[in-house]
């Protein structure tokens, strides 16, 4: 993953109601939501969602698809594991990361 796509994909996530709405796509799994059932679970305005909708699509971290009258957005679970895989590849300098005695789950932290 090229840095410049790790930027804009972290640079969407660090707004709260986009950070809501894409949990909540993650959450939902590979049926996605519609904007309605996202505007309801998330009490946003229409007008808010599509913005924030938007701005995840330009990041890659949602994907879109018509069925029939309705938009499906889903979570692009590729781009997310890539961007996790980023963040975490040289986590602890190669060394295990996971403690279960350490309550901050990092062995050399």
């Amino acid at each position: 993953m090229e840095e410049q796509q790790i930027i804009k994909s972290l640079a969407a996530l660090a707004q709260a109601a986009r950070l809501q709405v894409f949990r909540a796509l993650v959450v939902a799994g590979p049926a996605g939501l519609t904007p309605s059932a996202l505007t309801e679970q998330l009490a946003l305005p229409a007008s808010t969602l599509s913005f924030h909708l938007k701005e995840l699509l330009h990041a890659g971290l949602v994907s879109q698809e018509r069925d029939g009258r309705h938009l499906i957005y889903r979570a692009a679970y590729e781009q997310m594991n890539a961007l996790l895989a980023y963040l975490a590849a040289n986590c602890c300098q190669g060394a295990p990361c996971l403690d279960e005695t350490d309550a901050s789950g990092c062995a050399n932290c």
